[in-house]
């Protein structure tokens, strides 16, 4: 009944072979993008940049709103700006770096931290649409999708790293018939994240009982936390981003080793 099912142990991976075949050399372990901040707060885009570093990407860049221009400047070693609305956050001309930044990259990170501003939602919209490559979304870049996610979740190669609340508003606005709610025990939330991806061609990685949970293509890993971080989407999103844009042929084994870790790269 539950051959979807695939429960890992806490440091050891049920895919050792994407640890043995970790690229040795920077130029081959992928290119990743971190796109978030606004005028008010980017420690989201931060976090990541250092995040992809400990998980080995091989180069990382960042790209801000230009609001930022006097304060990141020898903040990241690499660092693009695009275009900003008045109030600090992305405006809709920046869709042309972006999508610019993207074709250079093996992987795309939203990592948060863009503000609540409209200009943005339909910059995000246009750029999710455009932009064929991996893309991993958390924090509040996925809350612009959860009312609206279909286009989202059909478009494939998307990765969404959601606390529980924002699985539930996801599911409700896809209109997917079982509901998540915070009550329901381990085996229902397996069943239900099986059969959500496999209506949708999305990864989904939530936590729930102090667990891990990853599912794509119907799949489901569960990987149980012994100490549970208050602070996890970030640094999540960023190890699912790196294993990904290494293994891409292997989307549910690179998630589930990148809730097992950390590992050296």
């Amino acid at each position: 009944m539950d051959a979807y099912w695939h429960r890992q142990t806490p440091g050891q991976p049920l895919f050792p072979d994407l640890l043995w075949s970790r690229p040795e050399n920077r130029l081959a372990a992928g290119k990743l993008l971190i796109i978030g901040g606004n005028l008010y707060g980017f420690a989201a885009v931060g976090e990541a940049y250092a995040a992809a570093r400990e998980n080995g990407a091989g180069v990382i860049r960042a790209l801000l709103p230009d609001a930022l221009h006097k304060t990141v400047g020898h903040i990241f070693e690499t660092v693009e700006l695009a275009p900003s609305t008045p109030s600090g956050s992305f405006s809709q001309k920046a869709l042309v770096e972006c999508l610019a930044n993207a074709a250079w990259a093996d992987g795309v990170l939203l990592a948060g931290d863009l503000g609540r501003n409209s200009e943005t939602a339909i910059m995000l919209e246009k750029f999710a649409a455009k932009y064929s490559g991996q893309l991993t979304l958390t924090k509040d870049a996925a809350d612009y999708f959860t009312a609206a996610p279909k286009p989202l979740l059909v478009r494939g190669s998307t990765t969404l790293v959601l606390s529980f609340a924002q699985l539930q508003k996801l599911a409700t606005g896809a209109r997917f018939p079982h509901a998540f709610t915070f009550g329901m025990n381990l085996l229902p939330l397996v069943t239900a994240l099986h059969a959500f991806t496999e209506m949708y061609p999305t990864a989904i990685v939530t936590r729930h009982l102090d667990t891990m949970l990853v599912s794509t293509g119907g799949q489901v890993s569960s990987t149980p936390l012994a100490a549970p971080p208050d602070s996890w989407r970030v640094r999540t999103a960023v190890a699912a981003s790196v294993w990904q844009m290494q293994n891409p042929a292997k989307p549910f084994a690179a998630l589930t080793t990148a809730v097992a870790g950390p590992f050296s790269p």
